[in-house]
């Protein structure tokens, strides 16, 4: 008592804390964001209700109080109207509304804690995916020794609960602080999960050689006030403060008041100052600080003893309870199933710390080249070294010498050129060239005034293939980032700490287990009033009312959610489809979304060049096909295809984009290195074409490359700088995505009919690339290397188009129309041409022919101007001249998809947010998009509550790939590690597959938690019936119904494999739902009306006497009326029999045997097959499982085994009796089958509850769905719509994942389809 006392004390002193931090937090750290909005007197209300008030809000609101709080109380709580999420009056006006609900001792105790409190909290790593709310503690000594008296008196239970509950942790210990003070920190993640970590703030002493040097060193290394040495040492002791979370260091700034990341140079610096501060590397000294500071660079996996993953697994609170349990059977001599339990927990134990080693040791091993490796590294002032890469820091510059030389950091590029193998980040063994950076002087950062700023940096774990030194000396590159901060760095923490999963199966097991702990409660309180009554002793009485509790909730509960996942993915691995998250397989079960990429997902990797059209005047020729190996005349054209690609000559083979070597193949031409003499402007990457054995006869000798700017996803186009051999004359030539292509273009050099001609290709399915070109006289006073590429890439005159055949997957058209049949929505998302992409779609099915398409086209003429929107229908894979939407032509209000481009999406995000969730309710079709957007459209769709799965090559996908819910990467490489499913299927066959293998693990999940649950409550009636005569189970039959029943079932029921078809019905997603609930409390009342019919009906048979219980099977004791006789000898040994052994009794008999048919019978009618698993008849080891089960009950009830009856205490009842049992256990069956198949089971008659009910979805997609039904004029018949804003605060961004239009008021709005915008 004094310990929970002291416990309590504690706690109530952190309550009256919560109540000054949570006004602080809501209106003093937000206060920025707060002013930003000035109408809260007409939109919102501001209520401050006391503690006692019982006010209701939304799922909503109260995300909006715990973002705000971080303690477990809330005292006062913050209302507001659907609109706005932060809104609020001004900082001034504030304190006047807060006055009317706050007495003035109150607000000047807010005051008070707000100056005291300054600092407290702050934001990590704001915006980005990683974002978390980080507050600052100092330690106190009394609170500490508080804690360690509560934790003896709690016999460590207070240990315990501090470990699972590090923020408990925190706040009994520590007191508040400012971060700058603070030596403990306390994290909560931004998102909905909001998970606690708490951090120990370290120090790191910077030492120098002597005290003379440590003046001059002080001074050059911190003088730089630009400097991030600058910024976080602290002088003049020398120290750095910094924190450590999931690997990577945060250092505390002592400008900015907070943690950031130590991880790079610094950004701030622009090209030139960045090639002049670090482009001579760095002293030893420097070097030896640095690494100090930011740590080894080593991607440490670390492989954890198996002691200490043993004692992580058994701290769990599962395996809590199951000591709990087993040390209570064992005080009442429980032996056997203790024991047994204890055996089938090690081994549990034991497979799940073997599986988390071996993925460490997986890890390790991707990892273990990476920290083994030798570099060469320039120091400041000459000379060079030879280090191992781990001693490598920010700043160091070392030698890039090519030869398939694998990086270990990431590193800008500053001198010379090489090619890399980026597969381990793209899943594409394309090469790509580097640049280095170049000297450009501005006052913007080196990452801002670079178009592509990553094609100057070489990342970790990509392979050099070539380097070409310059004039100027080697390839030397700078350290950018180092360890866990790298791009391998990243892709190895996205494995170690995998994003967390919502899915509402494992929140709704646990507020089951509370229910189940709930009832527990109710019959612990029945158990002890009734054996108190009937004399039993306390000691006694205790351990009985607590086996109540390890009956009702059984310690294998929690783990039988898990078996499904187990066997699901052992069928998946056989299938090639491989899971590093086993906890998402049940989460593909319930995908209704998947979204694929284009090239090398749904058509083939390869392209078919299928002829080419060149300008004509004004027009365009007629296509020239290559048919009978005819070549295209020597040209600007034929010019472009020989020297503007990205090809090399590795090994002696041509290696590159498949769409460059089709190209440069077809020419005839050869690639070769450039020997000559290297002039002044030539690039280090510069190459020579020349004319092959079987090309066309020309008067050139061949082509030199002299400069070219690669390929960017985000520009859509490339260039190369060329020189015919012998000529002076430069020529740029431009190859990129036509759109693109003619912007740069002059615009007299455009053929009229261009819009048609690529409109006639790209609705056949063909990909188109553009190509254009210009003249650059005076070749010899031009100095290539000064060029920009906003010179070159402009003014160009336009040439012509090359057409691609990409054909479909035999396997696209199948699975597409499988998963329509299955009701699941497919989306494509590419970086291809939007005309390209809908007739891909047209053809593969995901746009029914006779379906509209609405092209969606969003545009910001001026900075300063409105965003514009339009709405155009596309007939035949082209635009219409008719502006309106003809809604007449509908046939169904679902008839129609809605396609846009990357940069539209960008617009409407921007621009029009209130918009995008009706736009991508009917949004099939997304082109031209880059790997970030992609991400950000797979964002958007799970804001809408849908599941979404990504299938992808790895090309510009994993991104998207790890975002999703369920993404699938096509490729092999290192690249798709982070994807949690990879397929070695190179189709879109294993979509189909995973969803079906998921829908399985779901219902094997369902079935098998069930079934469980309904095993303890059949146990846990029996055992009540019987303490109602102070009686109870034997330990013998205890063992038998545990092990042999329940847990063998529980075993084989998720044998079943995944049903071969996809139903168009989802199977339900939450265990808290009303069907299954009903299904439980059914079955629990029928097993209640079962059990105490038996326990009644037995006391009421004429052979039955509660102190001769051999008597009914002794016919002498029987008198003609059927009525027992009293013997005196035989009522003595009888007794004496009942005192050695208690738990003999006909009811005992009679409650046991209906236990065990009633734990088969429950077995059979919740082991569901169709339709998402083969039916029970195929799982052959589960029905023999049943069929030994149910004769071995069978026997039990009819045979007449004496050593078996007394090892098991069940006593010999009269046959007609045992008769009657198992007519008791047919009826039973067959009501609760008929109620599972009538009732539960039965769709139509959920339709028609549903409908009658009018019950409706709360999914976001759907509410949206029904509203969009609801409006006429939705599509909008105006072809143009303008924004009345051009600025879009984080409120208005995040407004409508509030769900806005579910309210009356925004429905209005929403139904005119533009809030906030004027029609034109």
């Amino acid at each position: 008592m004094i310990g929970l006392t002291a416990v309590l004390v504690v706690l109530e002193t952190f309550c009256e804390l919560q109540k000054l931090k949570e006004f602080k937090r809501i209106f003093y750290l937000k206060k920025d964001k707060l002013e930003d909005e000035q109408n809260i007197l007409d939109h919102d209300q501001l209520s401050f209700p006391s503690v006692t008030d019982s006010v209701p809000i939304t799922r909503e609101q109260q995300k909006l109080n715990e973002a705000f709080s971080p303690g477990p109380v809330a005292s006062y709580q913050f209302t507001e109207e659907p609109v706005n999420r932060y809104a609020s009056a001004y900082w001034n006006s504030f304190h006047t509304v807060l006055s009317k609900y706050v007495h003035e001792e109150q607000l000047q105790l807010l005051l008070m804690e707000e100056n005291i409190l300054n600092g407290h909290h702050a934001l990590l790593n704001p915006g980005e995916e990683s974002e978390q709310d980080i507050f600052g503690y100092k330690s106190s000594r009394c609170r500490s020794v508080l804690f360690v008296i509560g934790s003896i008196l709690t016999c460590g239970f207070l240990l315990l609960l501090f470990y699972w509950r590090p923020e408990w942790d925190v706040w009994s210990k520590c007191i508040q602080c400012t971060l700058q003070e603070a030596d403990i920190v306390l994290l909560r993640t931004t998102d909905e999960f909001k998970i606690w970590t708490k951090k120990k703030v370290m120090w790191v002493q910077l030492s120098f050689p002597s005290s003379t040097a440590r003046a001059d060193q002080q001074h050059s290394l911190f003088s730089d006030e630009t400097s991030l040495l600058h910024r976080i040492v602290i002088k003049p002791d020398l120290k750095v403060r910094f924190i450590e979370i999931q690997k990577i260091r945060y250092i505390w700034d002592l400008y900015e008041k907070q943690f950031i990341r130590a991880e790079v140079l610094e950004d701030r610096c622009s090209c030139a100052d960045t090639r002049y501060k670090f482009g001579s590397g760095l002293t030893t000294t420097e070097e030896a600080t640095r690494r100090l500071i930011f740590g080894p660079n080593v991607i440490d996996i670390r492989i954890s003893p198996i002691w200490k993953l043993l004692c992580k697994e058994v701290l769990n609170p599962f395996y809590i309870f199951q000591i709990f349990s087993v040390c209570l059977w064992l005080s009442e001599d429980y032996t056997e199933y203790s024991v047994a339990l204890i055996i089938m927990s090690f081994i549990s134990i034991a497979f799940s710390v073997y599986d988390v080693r071996q993925q460490s040791i997986k890890l390790y091993r991707l990892v273990e080249s990476h920290n083994n490796m030798m570099v060469t590294i320039c120091r400041k002032g000459g000379g060079y070294e030879k280090v191992p890469s781990s001693e490598l820091v920010p700043g160091d510059v070392f030698i890039v010498t090519g030869n398939k030389q694998v990086l270990s950091c990431d590193a800008i590029l500053i001198h010379g050129g090489c090619i890399v193998n980026e597969s381990m980040l793209t899943g594409e063994s394309i090469p790509v060239t580097k640049t280095p950076l170049p000297s450009t002087v501005n006052c913007s950062s080196w990452k801002s005034s670079t178009e592509d700023y990553k094609r100057h940096i070489l990342f970790c774990g990509t392979q050099v293939i070539q380097s070409k030194a310059t004039s100027e000396g080697e390839v030397r590159a700078v350290v950018y980032r180092t360890g866990f901060t790298t791009t391998k760095g990243e892709l190895v923490r996205s494995i170690l700490y995998p994003k967390p999963i919502d899915f509402k199966l494992y929140q709704d097991a646990f507020r089951f287990l509370l229910c189940l702990a709930a009832i527990a409660t109710i019959g612990m309180i029945y158990s002890v009033c009734i054996l108190v009554l009937n004399g039993i002793p306390p000691g006694k009485v205790v351990r009985k009312a607590l086996d109540v509790i390890t009956i009702a909730v059984s310690p294998t509960l929690p783990a039988s959610v898990t078996i499904g996942i187990i066997y699901a993915q052992e069928r998946l691995k056989k299938k090639g489809i491989y899971c590093i998250n086993p906890q998402r397989i049940n989460m593909c079960g319930q995908l209704n979304l998947i979204c694929f990429d284009k090239t090398g997902t749904l058509t083939e990797d390869g392209l078919d060049l299928w002829g080419l059209v060149s300008t004509k005047g004004k027009g365009l020729q007629n296509i020239f096909k290559f048919n009978n190996g005819d070549t295209l005349p020597w040209g600007p054209l034929f010019g472009a295809m020989v020297s503007c690609h990205s090809l090399i000559l590795l090994d002696n083979t041509l290696q590159g984009d498949p769409l460059d070597l089709k190209m440069f193949e077809i020419t005839r031409w050869e690639l070769k290195e450039n020997t000559m003499l290297k002039l002044q402007n030539e690039e280090t990457h510069s190459f020579i074409v020349k004319p092959g054995p079987k090309a066309n006869k020309v008067s050139k000798e061949g082509v030199i490359v002299l400069k070219q700017y690669p390929f960017s996803p985000t520009l859509q186009r490339m260039s190369v700088i060329t020189q015919v051999i012998g000529k002076e004359k430069l020529t740029v030539y431009l190859k990129g995505a036509p759109e693109m292509v003619t912007q740069l273009c002059k615009p007299e050099t455009v053929p009229r009919t261009f819009s048609t001609e690529l409109q006639r290709y790209t609705k056949q399915g063909f990909r188109v690339i553009g190509f254009a070109f210009k003249s650059l006289w005076n070749g010899r006073d031009i100095n290539v290397a000064n060029l920009t590429r906003e010179d070159v890439e402009s003014d160009l005159v336009f040439l012509g188009l090359m057409i691609l055949e990409n054909k479909l997957k035999p396997q696209t058209i199948p699975v597409l129309s499988e998963l329509s049949k299955a009701r699941i929505r497919t989306v494509m998302i590419t970086g291809d041409n939007l005309q390209t992409a809908v007739t891909i779609a047209r053809n593969a099915g995901m746009i029914p022919l006779t379906h509209k398409i609405i092209l969606i086209e969003a545009s910001k003429v001026k900075e300063s101007g409105p965003a514009v929107i339009t709405w155009k229908i596309m007939e035949n894979g082209k635009n219409t001249d008719e502006t309106n939407i003809p809604i007449n032509g509908f046939v169904k209000k679902k008839d129609f998809h809605f396609v846009m481009t990357g940069k539209s999406y960008n617009i409407l995000v921007q621009h029009f947010n209130h918009l995008l969730p009706k736009l991508l309710i009917s949004a099939t079709v997304f082109a031209r998009m880059s790997p970030s957007q992609k991400g950000s459209l797979i964002e958007e769709f799970q804001k809408m509550d849908y599941f979404v799965g990504m299938c992808g090559d790895g090309a510009n996908d994993c991104g998207a790939l790890k975002i999703a819910h369920a993404g699938i990467s096509l490729s092999e490489q290192e690249a798709s590690v982070a994807s949690p499913f990879t397929s070695k299927i190179p189709n879109i066959d294993c979509v189909p597959q995973l969803i079906k293998e998921g829908r399985a693990a779901v219902v094997s999940s369902f079935c098998i938690f069930k079934y469980m649950a309904l095993y303890s409550m059949i146990q846990y009636i029996g055992v009540l019936c019987l303490y109602w005569q102070a009686n109870t189970f034997g330990n013998y039959q205890f063992l038998f119904e545990d092990l042999a029943i329940a847990t063998v079932i529980g075993i084989t029921m998720s044998f079943n494999h995944a049903y071969p078809q996809l139903d168009p019905n989802q199977p339900p997603g939450q265990l808290i739902s009303p069907p299954l609930l009903l299904s439980v409390i059914l079955n629990v009342i029928l097993s209640l009306v079962l059990h105490v019919f038996g326990f009644i009906m037995v006391q009421q048979q004429p052979w039955y006497t509660p102190t001769d219980i051999y008597r009914a099977c002794n016919p002498t004791n029987l008198t003609s009326d059927g009525k027992t006789t009293s013997n005196k000898t035989t009522d003595t040994i009888a007794s004496a029999l009942r005192n050695e052994d208690s738990y003999k009794s006909y009811e005992n008999t009679t409650v046991y045997l209906l236990s065990l048919f009633n734990c088969i019978s429950t077995a059979i009618v919740f082991s569901k097959g169709k339709p998402y698993r083969k039916p029970i008849y195929t799982n052959y080891i589960f029905m023999i499982v049943l069929l030994a089960q149910f004769g071995t009950c069978l026997y039990f009830l009819f045979g007449k085994h004496e050593t078996l009856y007394n090892a098991l205490d069940l006593v010999c009842t009269p046959r007609s009796w045992r008769v009657y049992l198992l007519v008791m256990v047919l009826v039973h069956f067959t009501v609760i089958m008929a109620i599972e198949e009538i009732l539960i089971e039965n769709r139509c008659l959920k339709v028609f509850l549903t409908k009658c009910c009018k019950v409706k979805s709360t999914q976001r997609y759907k509410k949206m769905q029904r509203i969009i039904t609801k409006e006429p004029n939705w599509p909008p018949e105006d072809d143009t719509d303008y924004t009345t804003s051009c600025t879009m605060d984080e409120a208005a961004l995040e407004a409508y994942s509030n769900m806005n239009y579910e309210h009356d008021k925004d429905s209005k709005t929403a139904s005119n389809g533009f809030a906030n915008t004027t029609s034109k």
